[in-house]
């Protein structure tokens, strides 16, 4: 139960380094909560820092959570349910971050950075999804929840452990209720498109 403990701790601390903001505080001198859509992810900050720091900004984002993971493997953590809470709380740690009043991202990098490092062919499968539905509908948003939708049904025909189907599941419902806000200008029709 230490174990466990420690491992949610340092996936949640870790996860809760707000790249985002950091880099548009560093760069613009702004907060990137009060720019447009206010969120603290990669697409926010490409729209106000430019595309190469959305870029950076998504693969930290990855890497803070899947790194915790990895670091839990090289101490020789190996049980699936261990990795999946490490993981799950590096997820909890950017969506509601310590440092930033626990008002954070959407958590779509950070969870695809934890599931690659759980096994990376469910996770690269699920960013081919995420391309493909965001070319077709225009949405990033769009694809972000559907792509994330499809993890849980690649570890199911690739036979993964419990811990990771059910994590991925808790991930996916997760990443669709810090996007209900898009989802509420998708019905209107008011979500701005790629590009726009």
């Amino acid at each position: 139960m230490m174990t466990v403990a420690a491992w949610v701790i340092a996936g949640y601390l870790f996860g809760s380094i707000p790249s985002g903001y950091l880099a548009v505080r560093m760069l613009l001198g702004k907060d990137i909560r009060t720019l447009g859509s206010g969120n603290i992810g990669a697409t926010n900050v490409t729209r106000f820092a430019g595309r190469k720091w959305g870029v950076a900004v998504a693969l930290f984002d990855m890497a803070k959570g899947g790194l915790v993971v990895l670091a839990a493997r090289l101490f020789g953590v190996q049980e699936p349910l261990v990795l999946a809470l490490a993981g799950f709380a590096g997820v909890l740690g950017h969506n509601f971050p310590l440092w930033l009043n626990f008002k954070g991202g959407k958590g779509v990098a950070t969870s695809f950075g934890v599931i690659f490092f759980w096994n990376p062919v469910p996770a690269l499968i699920g960013g081919v999804a995420w391309y493909l539905v965001m070319k077709l509908s225009k949405y990033v948003s769009v694809g972000s929840m559907v792509s994330l939708a499809t993890v849980p049904v690649w570890f199911v025909l690739f036979k993964g452990p419990p811990a990771y189907i059910w994590t991925s599941a808790a991930m996916a419902v997760l990443a669709v209720a810090r996007h209900h806000t898009n989802i509420l200008r998708l019905v209107k029709r008011e979500e701005e498109p790629i590009g726009s």
